[in-house]
């Protein structure tokens, strides 16, 4: 009796072995395969456009000085309605012109001390701002501006708030387009490596779209915009 409980002992230890060793193989298989799925490549594809700027926001400002103040406010009253006439012969809506309040400055308020009395007690400085759609009008407008300065207006030059701007606003009409652009690249450059590594290329694990740019194309030309947009996808790659 108790040879044969041993011998039934055996044989359930046996098979509790052989069990595991299978499992262990089971397990193995599993797990490299596993590791097979998971093999992936994360590649960037790049996609850029330019595109002609579509708004143009462009201050025009000039200064002037007296010593008298009625006498400066209809200086610039004048000067203001000539840069308005001139716009409006050049083809520019009125809709698309603004002025501001001249920023005006008594240099008698501001004098310290023994120092030489200025010129002109009072100098202002008036901006005229054009904000239009039109950006090739408003440009050719630009090249004729010093015929006014010849006529007397003393335009204000290098002012960082004088800057001429221009803006780009069409960016969701071509945001589908530049993004299948930038998949299209990153999934070239996925196939290559997989050729390169004797691997087959498989379906997308993730992907993520990078935020688009806009900058000037150089800077000579602010009026030209350069987009541009980097997606990083990430691939399976299988034996």
């Amino acid at each position: 009796m108790k040879t044969q409980n041993n011998f039934a002992a055996l044989l359930l230890g046996v098979g509790i072995l052989l069990g595991l060793t299978a499992l262990g193989y089971l397990l193995g298989n599993a797990v490299d395969r596993f590791k097979g799925y998971e093999r992936t490549v994360a590649v960037k594809g790049l996609a850029e456009r330019e595109v002609p700027a579509d708004i143009v926001i462009w201050p025009i400002q000039f200064t002037a000085a007296s010593n008298d103040l009625p006498s400066l406010y209809r200086d610039i009253a004048g000067s203001s309605a000539r840069i308005e006439g001139f716009l409006g012969d050049q083809g520019i809506a009125p809709e698309a012109v603004s002025v501001s309040l001249p920023a005006v400055t008594d240099k008698s308020a501001q004098q310290y001390g023994g120092g030489p009395k200025a010129e002109f007690r009072y100098t202002a400085l008036q901006t005229v701002t054009v904000y239009s759609k039109q950006v090739d009008k408003v440009r050719a407008a630009m090249d004729k501006l010093a015929d006014l300065g010849k006529e007397g207006i003393a335009f204000s030059q290098n002012n960082y708030q004088g800057q001429i701007e221009y803006i780009f606003t069409g960016l969701n009409e071509i945001k589908p387009q530049m993004v299948e652009q930038a998949t299209k690249e990153a999934r070239q450059v996925a196939q290559k490596f997989a050729e390169d590594s004797d691997s087959v290329l498989g379906k997308i694990k993730r992907a993520s779209q990078g935020q688009f740019s806009i900058s000037d194309r150089d800077k000579n030309n602010p009026h030209i915009k350069k987009v541009r947009v980097v997606s990083t996808v990430e691939y399976y790659l299988s034996d």
